[in-house]
């Protein structure tokens, strides 16, 4: 396929000022409204998700909308807080730093090295933390008084902040050119929330309540609330998109670390790792199950107003029929990270530069295959609900 999407048929294109680089102007299918990209949390895993970016950024398909969960939090902040032109710079700055820790001088073909040396990784990365990311306490929790400020969780985060402080224009996120939003989870009433730049002022604690695993890494204190990870309630933050109801034609592109899908565990490496992904996949099925149920009642309830006169309408009824009449089209792109036979449980906190730079390219990949299925980019029919694509299927769900 040709790099330049603009170059497939069905395709237009929605100019606006060149002069303001950090404005989403891209390439979108006829009848679409706006280009999503929904990241899903997976640590290590998430330079799969740069990958899938840099692609888009190739093809001239840059997002309206991008929100993430956890390390997606990380990405979507770094390609919202940025202009287009500095975005894969940007991307690469991060990821480059946080894995720039050296494992082996060298490492032996074969898959039994690999794993191997992806478990000292791992290894490292616990008792070390990353660079540019996070460090161990100079107390262990275990050994911590109740309510100390080492008490709750192994690492400190204050090298996140300061890397997203760097990385990321929080003023330019927060004019709103590029819808931005993160889930988290509120430690005491376990509520899921998202933090939304149409909704209040984005700070790099937003990005760091949205990643902070317990008990690895502490809880993010925002106004009078402590939050955790958004990832122990839901992984994938698809559902704020279609909550909005708000009549957009979208093109969704879903960008998952763990798959749902796998094979039957044959030892205990095998069954913790099918644990997490099963425990982080994404909800995606479940969230357009419940969306299309949705829209098919709403495509009933319109057939039934229609029956009705219309002087016999309430002025409520009137103007539900009126927005019933014009339901939005939802097209979802799903692209799944794919495990290497490799990787161990621990692919989620391996981060070498080795795996990183395997990850990102994977991503690359993959988005290159989907976006040569062309007809995948097509919207479909207004009030026919969802459609969603998937390379790794090669069909239609």
């Amino acid at each position: 396929m040709d790099k330049r999407v603009e170059q497939q048929p069905g395709l237009e294109r929605h100019d606006r000022d060149e002069g303001l680089a950090h404005l989403p102007s891209s390439w979108k299918p006829e009848r679409c409204h706006r280009v999503a990209l929904i990241f899903q949390g997976g640590g290590a895993l998430g330079a799969y998700q740069a990958g899938v970016y840099e692609a888009l950024h190739e093809a001239g398909i840059e997002p309206d909308w991008v929100t993430g969960v956890s390390i997606g939090a990380i990405n979507a902040a770094i390609i919202a807080g940025n202009p287009r032109n500095r975005r894969i710079e940007r991307l690469r700055q991060f990821w480059d730093r946080i894995t720039e820790r050296r494992i082996w001088a060298y490492t032996p073909d074969g898959d039994i090295y690999r794993r191997a040396r992806n478990a000292a990784s791992a290894m490292m990365t616990m008792s070390q933390g990353q660079p540019g990311f996070f460090k161990p306490h100079p107390v262990n929790p275990w050994l911590s008084p109740a309510g100390a400020a080492t008490a709750t969780s192994f690492y400190d985060t204050t090298p996140l902040k300061e890397t997203l402080q760097e990385l990321v224009d929080f003023d330019m996120v927060n004019e709103q050119a590029c819808r931005f939003a993160v889930g988290a989870v509120n430690v005491l009433t376990g509520n899921f929330i998202y933090f939304d730049n149409s909704r209040q002022t984005i700070r790099p604690e937003h990005i760091m309540a949205s990643g902070a695993l317990p008990p690895s890494l502490p809880m993010v204190k925002i106004g009078t609330d402590y939050y955790w990870d958004g990832g122990i309630v839901s992984n994938t933050p698809l559902q704020h998109l279609l909550d909005q109801d708000d009549g957009m034609n979208t093109l969704v592109f879903q960008v998952d670390l763990f798959s749902a899908r796998g094979t039957l565990p044959r030892d205990m490496e095998d069954v913790l790792g099918r644990h997490k992904d099963i425990m982080y996949s994404s909800r995606t099925r479940l969230t357009t199950d419940v969306y299309r149920k949705l829209q098919t009642w709403k495509m009933h309830l319109r057939t039934a107003l229609d029956k009705i006169p219309e002087a016999l309408l309430t002025n409520e009824e009137a103007e539900l029929k009126k927005e019933l009449a014009s339901l939005p089209a939802i097209n979802i792109v799903q692209m799944i990270y794919q495990q290497k036979a490799y990787e161990g449980h621990a692919k989620d906190h391996e981060f070498s530069g080795t795996s990183m730079r395997e990850h990102w390219a994977s991503g690359y990949e993959d988005t290159k295959r989907t976006l040569g299925q062309r007809h995948w980019l097509e919207m479909p029919i207004g009030g026919s609900g969802i459609t969603i694509h998937d390379v790794h299927r090669l069909n239609d769900v």
